[in-house]
């Protein structure tokens, strides 16, 4: 279930009443803005106006509090399995990934590449303005269809009609260990899974709600390009869209108060990054305070302070991508003994709550917040919670990603986090200079990182940066979730010229080791004999 950030909204979006934080009716509903054919699509497959809510069956063996990536995947499965479902939605079937992330942002950001690729070719020639409002438009209008298109998959009619689940569209709010209430209809379960999602989470800026804000759940409602756009954070959300904004024609600063951009992720990896983006066209304002914002009829000005002493920035439209906050709220989970703090649900690695007959999967629970990681942990609640299983989120290689260009992908340990646990590895590098179809494709800002066990073939992480490292490092989660070395890697052929090659490179530096000058010189001299 997502919900929105306190952003700033125009036109005649969907909207319910607003609602009192906290209380059992939920937060607000999301607007979806223009409503042109595109969102009227989407809006009659997540949010149909004539849907009505089915008679509540006795007991469910399953109900589902929330329809994002991790209720849809954990209604399906369980229902598959010929369980009675309940599935609980009070904002817009799909959740944040459908309607506010993976597929709006990701479609934004291929129109931006191509845009960028278009420059390219014309060489420094830089489109007018004129040209860049249509382009910006035109990317805008593609990102409405493709999420139209694809909101039929997460459609309340294709999971009630095809599916057999109970879809219920409303607040819902635990009334007991083993009961919840929407819109006064009582659900009564065997067990429970709450998937309830996150929000964009917003700074206290002094006057940044009145100057007014986008989050990534308002900004895809624009169908104009603002001239000037201020991101406030510079992870992975802040950095995919100030890129694809730069590329779209947006003049785009970044402020973070962290040193450096994407600061969870290898150092190298976001210096290749961060200068990528300074050559799109994006400044960088990091290391810094925010310290107010104001508005006035010549845009909104953000001020700032810094080691380097005080500066602003005048910008049309202000982006806060700061993070997530879980959606815990009003779910009356304290009635149904579930304990929750300001970082989400607590749970178990078996995605247990302190109620064993309630469950929680996603973004409201997981540190991983990625849909990818609400699948995964969903079919394994739905085990442990339906079969007695013991599944743990623990045993699971999860890679992740970063949509820039070039998109930086990651599985298992960082360097650092090794050395912190006291693991000696050993490290191999391919940068993708040295890799030819990388060198053909002009897109040599990269590498390969593999991490071994110090002395062993044994992977336990990686690191990939390369214009399709989203793609690529599926070989290497395969090798781990599969327990296969880098030897094994190293035996597996690899079509020529593909950037893939850089792994292979990689498990052949590590081939590469086993041969010791005594290993050398044995097998010289056997080779010597046999001449």
């Amino acid at each position: 279930m997502s919900t929105p950030g306190a952003g700033r909204t125009a036109g005649d979006g969907l909207r319910a009443e607003p609602m009192q934080h906290g209380s059992a009716a939920g937060f607000e509903r999301s607007a979806v803005e223009p409503l042109d054919e595109h969102n009227r699509t989407l809006l009659a497959n997540v949010a149909p106006a004539t849907w009505r809510n089915p008679a509540p069956a006795r007991r469910y063996n399953l109900v589902v509090l929330g329809a994002g990536s991790g209720g849809l995947i954990s209604a399906a499965v369980a229902a598959g399995l010929g369980a009675r479902v309940a599935l609980v939605e009070r904002n817009l079937m799909g959740g944040d990934c459908l309607n506010f992330g993976c597929v709006p942002s990701k479609t934004l950001i291929r129109c931006a590449r191509r845009v960028a690729e278009a420059q390219a070719l014309l060489g420094s020639q830089p489109l007018d303005h004129e040209r860049l409002d249509e382009e910006f438009a035109r990317a805008m209008a593609r990102v409405r269809a493709a999420r139209a298109e694809i909101s039929a998959d997460d459609s309340a009619h294709r999971y009630r009609d095809e599916m057999g689940i109970d879809v219920f569209i409303g607040s819902a709010r635990f009334t007991s260990a083993d009961a919840i209430d929407v819109g006064g209809a009582t659900l009564r379960f065997r067990k429970a899974i709450v998937a309830s999602g996150a929000r964009a989470a917003v700074p206290p800026v002094p006057g940044l709600a009145e100057a007014g804000f986008l989050t990534n759940e308002t900004i895809f409602n624009l169908t104009q390009r603002p001239r000037r756009l201020a991101v406030i954070g510079g992870g992975p959300i802040g950095c995919e869209l100030a890129q694809a904004m730069a590329r779209l024609g947006c003049q785009v600063t970044v402020l973070d108060v962290a040193a450096r951009l994407l600061p969870r992720e290898d150092a190298d990896a976001a210096d290749i990054v961060a200068r990528r983006l300074v050559r799109d066209g994006v400044s960088l304002a990091l290391g810094v305070e925010i310290s107010g914002v104001t508005r006035s009829a010549g845009g909104r000005t953000v001020r700032y302070t810094s080691a380097r002493g005080a500066g602003e920035v005048v910008v049309d439209e202000i982006l806060v991508a700061t993070g997530r906050a879980p959606n815990v709220e009003g779910l009356g989970l304290e009635a149904a003994g579930v304990r929750f703090g300001k970082r989400g649900i607590e749970v178990d690695d078996n995605l247990r709550t302190t109620n064993a007959a309630v469950f929680a999967v996603g973004d409201c629970c997981l540190q991983w917040q990625f849909t990818h990681a609400a699948d995964a942990a969903a079919k394994i609640a739905v085990q442990n919670a339906l079969f007695f299983g013991r599944k743990k989120m623990s045993g699971l290689a999860m890679p992740w990603c970063t949509f820039t260009d070039p998109e930086v992908a990651h599985v298992g340990l960082y360097e650092d986090e090794a050395r912190e646990r006291g693991i000696a590895l050993d490290t191999f590098t391919i940068p993708l200079s040295k890799v030819n179809r990388a060198v053909c494709d002009g897109e040599t800002d990269g590498f390969v990182r593999i991490h071994t066990k110090k002395g062993t073939p044994d992977i336990l992480g990686a690191t990939i940066v390369a214009s399709h490292a989203g793609e690529m490092i599926s070989q290497v989660t395969l090798a781990m979730a599969g327990k296969l070395s880098l030897a094994t890697i190293a035996g597996v052929i690899h079509p020529y010229p593909t950037q893939a090659e850089g792994i292979k490179a990689a498990a052949n530096s590590y081939m590469r080791t086993r041969l010791t000058p005594l290993a050398k010189a044995v097998l010289g001299g056997i080779l010597r004999l046999t001449r």
